[in-house]
């Protein structure tokens, strides 16, 4: 059997921690901001990639969107499900990875927040086929709208210093080992507490992108117009310009 990526190992029993870590409480600002780019039309259909706990979908779904979340982590999904029960809402969350989805033509609008699949793969191949699995699932003239990691960021910035800043007691602990300058890659040790209360350590690898290159990558897949600003956490906001202190960044693709 193969051994499980890390990414597949952090999550497969996270949901309840993972609603409690720091970066996961800006949801309603972030929903203001996607209601806005959609133009507050409901009739429009969202897929949401690594849809994690569904915080995402569900605050969408109260809003009364129609939400499709899809997620790799079984985990994670049941505790989406459970949410959304708790909510009274019924939504639905498919278990696929993103770089083989099932959809073509399905869906209005895309979003893949907080990391979501992208860009935590193994490989550059595969990052880029998560995106070739969105621009497949998407319609025309639809949007895509996601956060990654900023590329700029590590070069005049600690990744360290960054991770140190937004700790909270109790929440995951990352230790930057080595940031590649020629794979734009930072290799870490990641400390966490499970949802059984077992301390676990993985070594994780994240790919930062620079903004030309999500442009081409976009461009590629057919999409039209590719606007990228700075990501504040609850906050997204067209005024942001990305700019070297922003650790994520905020990509806003239309496709024809």
């Amino acid at each position: 059997m193969n051994k499980k990526q890390w990414y597949e190992a952090l999550f497969e029993n996270y949901g309840q921690q993972y609603d409690h870590e720091s970066f996961t409480q800006g949801t309603a600002g972030e929903c203001d901001f996607i209601e806005k780019e959609m133009n507050y039309n409901k009739a429009l259909k969202i897929i949401d990639i690594g849809c994690g706990t569904g915080r995402h979908a569900i605050e969408l779904s109260k809003r009364g969107y129609s939400v499709t979340g899809i997620d790799l982590s079984e985990s994670m999904l049941q505790k989406a499900r459970e949410n959304a029960k708790q909510n009274g809402l019924q939504i639905e969350f498919l278990r696929h990875d993103a770089r083989n989805l099932p959809f073509e033509n399905q869906f209005d609008v895309a979003i893949m927040l907080c990391e979501g699949g992208f860009p935590l793969m193994e490989t550059d191949e595969m990052n880029f086929e998560i995106l070739k699995n969105v621009s497949k699932a998407l319609k025309r003239k639809s949007k895509f709208i996601f956060t990654t990691l900023n590329g700029l960021f590590p070069l005049f910035h600690s990744i360290n210093d960054f991770h140190a800043e937004g700790a909270t007691e109790g929440a995951a602990a990352y230790d930057s080992k080595n940031f590649d300058l020629m794979t734009f890659r930072d290799h870490n040790i990641t400390k966490f507490v499970d949802d059984d209360g077992v301390e676990k350590e993985l070594e994780c690898n994240e790919r930062y992108y620079v903004p030309s290159e999500i442009t081409w990558l976009l461009k590629t897949l057919g999409f039209t117009k590719i606007e990228i600003f700075g990501a504040k956490l609850g906050a997204f906001s067209r005024e942001d310009k990305l700019t070297t202190g922003d650790y994520e960044m905020l990509v806003i693709a239309e496709y024809e």
